[in-house]
């Protein structure tokens, strides 16, 4: 219920593109103790989340506003990492225990449960953009930041260090998903002029996803039936076979250089000495941002199986749901109906703790009733990432009115970067450090992703602020800096559909560097018009 009073109450405004979420305000004052006492007194002038970032500058570092900037920017650094990781270290685990536990071919696992594990910071922080009070610009201009971002600097800079190794792609797939990923864009195009959208709309936009995964079903059902034709194992090789393209070298590397090694040992002893001094920095550093995940999120990944953690975790995750639900209720804490519920979560939780005692083994994670541990291992990672994204984004927002920033721009930018960030790495190092097949799967997740964070990202978030205002519509006002970037974007695809055949399906410095300055020449305009040097 306030999930979806939340979305109704903003969902006329959710897309605007203003530069705060309403508390511009604050700048009519001119010293730090002003500003803090207006919003003090102006409760409703906070954006959504946990911390109160505007209070905190304003007033705990108001005398010293260059060490608030250090510490916003750092705490964004830190919130960036904790989303990306919690992806990667819970989330995707659990898919790819659940693709095995349903029997999914690799095909369909892989756009669907793999593009969902790539995709959730972005997926989560256009959610949370689209939930949020006026902040649905920075989720709109964050997701299509996004798209921007890999489908033209990602593949350029791909193209630029492969370029060398004349390295070539499959055709149909490579066409399949940039036109496919066009169409799309052109949906959103069309979606945005018409202004509106209601919730039957908001559901086939999503849907077009399952479109996708069929075309991807056919596409790779033609590629094994015609398999004995010619076409190079590499450029069909799975996946998984990728993820460590140096494992078999290391061995072999460990076999021939353990004597070496040995050896040496006096010699390199203060190097790891060093290197684990660092390491045990490292880790104690980063306990509190890992132990709360650990002790609410039931993880039974072999490699991380701890029977102590699995009893605290499954012990623990209902009070922390308890506590969640009685935040966002507007009833007092203290009233019998929050006792309630923290006591149902503690019983709950004990209950569970005391099953997970008795039926889980030290040696290894449970076999029987596994599809239940999954399932709430994959709760408890949707609502730790959706924690994360909502004060990622609230922490944005608070920069934007401190900075007096345009929010499109920090979602465009800013938002866009960070997520990207792991698709840049990832596919980085699976194009440069795997075989020739490794370019294929890195440029197939470069559209392949994109199409995932417009259709379920973006799509999801219409559903469901249209889900939560029926019969009304959604209104989306006219931004025209939303068809600047969806006519750069669709450019950029564009100038690839037309380079990458015309070199023979190969990867070379001008399809790389063409749009590598594609990008930044939108970037560059963008920026020009935030700061009033051009204007629309």
């Amino acid at each position: 219920m306030e999930f979806s009073k939340r979305i109704s109450d903003s969902r006329t405004t959710q897309l605007t593109g203003g530069i705060t979420s309403g508390c511009e305000e604050v700048h009519k004052f001119k010293s730090y103790r002003e500003k803090c006492n207006y919003l003090n007194s102006e409760l409703w002038c906070r954006p959504d989340g946990y911390i109160n970032y505007l209070q905190l500058f304003y007033c705990a570092f108001g005398q010293y506003p260059a060490l608030g900037y250090t510490v916003l920017i750092l705490w964004l650094l830190i919130l960036f990492y904790m989303l990306g990781n919690t992806a990667a270290h819970y989330f995707c685990s659990n898919l790819e225990s659940l693709s095995g536990l349903l029997h999914l071919s690799p095909t369909i696992a892989g756009v669907t449960l793999l593009s969902l594990g790539n995709g959730a910071p972005d997926a989560f922080s256009t959610i949370v953009s689209f939930v949020g009070n006026g902040t649905g610009a920075v989720g709109l201009n964050s997701v299509l930041g996004g798209v921007f971002f890999v489908s033209s600097v990602v593949v350029g800079i791909i193209s630029i260090l492969v370029s060398s190794q004349e390295v070539s792609i499959d055709r149909l797939s490579f066409i399949r998903d940039a036109c496919f990923l066009i169409f799309v864009l052109l949906v959103v195009m069309l979606i945005i002029a018409i202004g509106k959208i209601n919730l039957v709309g908001a559901i086939a936009f999503a849907s077009l996803y399952l479109v996708y995964v069929f075309l991807v079903s056919i596409t790779h059902a033609c590629k094994k039936r015609d398999i004995e034709t010619g076409i190079p194992d590499e450029l069909t090789m799975p996946i998984t076979d990728l993820k460590n393209p140096i494992s078999e070298d290391s061995e072999v590397i460990g076999e021939l250089g353990a004597p070496l090694l040995g050896s040496s040992e006096e010699k390199n002893q203060p190097s790891n000495c060093l290197v684990g001094n660092v390491s045990k920095v490292l880790f104690i550093l980063e306990l509190p941002l890992y132990l709360p995940r650990r002790l609410t999120i039931p993880d039974v990944c072999e490699e991380r199986w701890s029977k102590p953690f699995a009893v605290i975790s499954v012990s623990l995750a209902p009070v922390l749901l308890a506590t969640l639900w009685n935040s966002e209720r507007e009833e007092d804490m203290n009233s019998i109906e929050s006792l309630l519920i923290f006591l149902s979560g503690g019983s709950l939780g004990l209950a569970l703790g005391i099953t997970a005692l008795i039926k889980t083994k030290r040696e290894g994670p449970p076999t029987r009733f596994l599809f239940a541990w999954l399932g709430g291992g994959f709760l408890m990672t949707v609502i730790w990432a959706y924690m994360i994204a909502q004060e990622l984004v609230s922490l944005l927002i608070s920069l934007g009115t401190i900075l007096q920033i345009s929010t499109s721009i920090l979602g465009l930018t800013v938002l866009a970067w960070g997520n990207s960030l792991g698709d840049l790495i990832s596919n980085v190092a699976v194009a440069v450090n795997g075989s020739p097949g490794g370019a294929q799967v890195a440029v197939s997740g470069c559209y392949g992703g994109p199409v995932f964070n417009l259709l379920v990202g973006l799509g999801l978030s219409l559903v469901l602020c249209c889900w939560a205002g029926y019969p009304s519509p959604v209104v989306i006002p006219q931004d025209p800096t939303l068809y600047e970037t969806l006519g750069f974007l669709i450019g950029g695809l564009l100038w690839a559909l037309v380079m990458v055949p015309k070199r023979g399906m190969r990867l070379d410095r001008g399809l790389g560097y063409g749009l590598l300055s594609i990008y930044l020449c939108f970037l560059v305009i963008r920026l020009a018009q935030s700061i009033g040097l051009l204007q629309l």
